[in-house]
């Protein structure tokens, strides 16, 4: 299945991770191709891509906010959970990924894929159904960031077991409810598997069975939680520093 990618730094991206079929660029008339823009025209003839002059109208009926470029690729290339694990062995690292329980609002999305490749997650895993997947508009809400990231579909209660099995995980649920940990209490530096649940609804019971603890942030406002994926970002980046830590005493 074809789809159109757009925005600068999203097709930058694209093309510069190689993981996609690549078919065709398209470009605005009269753009200036300076900065990112010339280097994705200089990136797609390296990979002789047929680079298209186009209305600039056109290609806002591509995508949102596509700032004069479109790329047409292949669908997003989603990995197997047997990648992610190898991934961890393979650079001697203790496992690292994020599982999102029925995420639904693409920028959300977007925002934990961006923040989880900025951390370094070995993978993340996403349920096979009623869940926002890696489509166009969360490849342009991660900035690119997707296509750097192993992110794999599967029944999130089995992989979150076979997690366990494979790589001696400790899998933690996020959650604000009184049976939940405090954050600072909970140890974040061996194998993890961090468990964000849906915008409303929090995990699933069987996805919240399966963790091995929940953890809740402290919260001093007025307001009872925060968005999911700032509550994702804050704990991936606190799970960063306790293995960045123990790194370095080791």
């Amino acid at each position: 299945m074809k789809e159109w990618i757009t925005g600068r730094n999203p097709v930058y991206e694209v093309l510069r991770a190689n993981r996609r079929q690549v078919y065709r660029l398209l470009v605005a008339s009269g753009a200036e191709e300076k900065g990112r823009l010339a280097d994705i025209v200089r990136m797609a003839a390296q990979v002789r891509v047929p680079v298209t002059r186009v209305q600039r109208h056109q290609l806002d009926s591509l995508g949102e906010n596509a700032q004069g470029v479109a790329l047409e690729v292949s669908g997003y290339p989603y990995a197997a959970i047997q990648d992610v694990v190898g991934l961890a062995k393979s650079r001697g690292e203790p496992l690292f990924v994020l599982a999102l329980d029925l995420i639904q609002n693409p920028q959300n999305l977007g925002t934990l894929l961006r923040t989880s490749e900025a951390a370094g997650v070995h993978g993340v895993l996403l349920p096979l159904a009623r869940a926002a997947g890696v489509t166009p508009a969360v490849v342009h809400a991660s900035v690119g960031a997707s296509e750097h990231l192993l992110v794999a579909q599967a029944n999130l209660a089995t992989a979150l077991t076979q997690l366990k099995q494979d790589a001696d995980a400790w899998v933690i649920g996020m959650e604000g409810s009184p049976e939940a940990q405090p954050l600072e209490r909970v140890r974040l530096d061996g194998p993890l598997v961090l468990v964000v649940g849906n915008e409303g609804e929090g995990m699933r019971p069987l996805v919240r069975k399966n963790c091995d603890l929940l953890v809740r942030l402290p919260m001093f406002g007025q307001i009872e939680s925060l968005n999911a994926a700032v509550a994702g970002s804050i704990v991936l980046y606190r799970a960063l520093e306790a293995r960045l830590v123990k790194a370095q005493n080791q």
